[in-house]
């Protein structure tokens, strides 16, 4: 991952270059605990757990803290929440799509399937497989917010096929696309994993997998990773839509430097 901090509305995105002073990036677990009269404990847990990011900057430049403090008060960022690349993260896929598994047997929340023949179901183990009747068939990752993962031009990209697919037939690909969705172009490679340079226009980019064989294969063990390579197994930390709660912005000892902080929550949409 990119060491610094990527943050703003997709198509927009801004690098901080500045290191944070704090940064705490906790999931949200929601666990409820149910005590009973004698001392048993059953708890609660909802399905899946949300990204919380709180973070603070100190003596940050007038032009970065201006930035943060726009996104906060929702000036020209648009409605729709802010993409946050997190310098932390390893995996930019959703947890869940990383270990394979699904809300629905179909898959269909996570995975799309392209060209030919081919079916996405769930297996004994409860991760979810794409049955390949067509060598030529190809299968892609959904966000599940936006078009695809926000990118910048220029940003080195690479994405690490799931475990058990063969290299030597394989191809991984990612297509690029620009910020109201249309498709651009593809990179891709016959391997295990493809890296790439986010081309001139590219707002978003989409991990593509073609097994080159006809039969059963996995969807666990994908990478998406930017500046860095990809790391097998690693777990998806994700790249949800954000939406800032809380901010805060005092003005430094020497001016015109200021200190900021953001307090933000993971979002499936944040309109006015």
């Amino acid at each position: 991952m990119p060491r610094n901090l990527w943050i703003g509305a997709p198509g927009r995105l801004r690098e901080i270059r500045q290191a944070a002073k704090s940064w705490d990036r906790t999931a949200e677990l929601n666990v409820t605990e149910f005590k009973a009269l004698e001392g048993r404990v059953t708890t609660f847990t909802p399905t899946r757990t949300i990204r919380r990011l709180k973070l603070s900057f100190e003596w940050l430049e007038p032009e970065d803290a201006q930035h943060l403090v726009r996104l906060a008060r929702r000036v020209g960022s648009g409605r729709g929440p802010l993409v946050v690349l997190d310098p932390a993260s390893v995996n930019l896929i959703d947890p869940y799509q990383a270990a394979g598994q699904s809300d629905i047997s179909g898959g269909r929340d996570h995975w799309f399937t392209m060209n030919g023949d081919i079916a996405l179901s769930r297996n004994a183990d409860g991760i979810t497989t794409v049955d390949c009747q067509d060598a030529a068939a190809a299968v892609g990752w959904i966000h599940g917010v936006w078009t695809g993962w926000p990118v910048v031009p220029g940003m080195r990209v690479s994405w690490l096929l799931p475990d058990g697919w063969d290299p030597a037939i394989a191809t991984a690909q990612l297509d690029w696309k620009a910020a109201d969705g249309k498709f651009l172009s593809s990179s891709h490679t016959v391997g295990a994993s493809v890296t790439a340079t986010a081309p001139e226009g590219a707002a978003f980019a989409t991990p593509v997998g073609r097994p080159g064989a006809v039969g059963l294969f996995g969807l666990a063990g994908g990478c998406l990773t930017i500046g860095e390579e990809p790391v097998a197994q690693a777990l998806g930390d994700g790249c949800p839509a954000m939406a800032v709660t809380a901010y805060t912005d005092v003005p430094a000892a020497r001016l015109p430097y200021r200190n900021v902080s953001l307090d933000l929550v993971e979002v499936r949409d944040a309109a006015l």
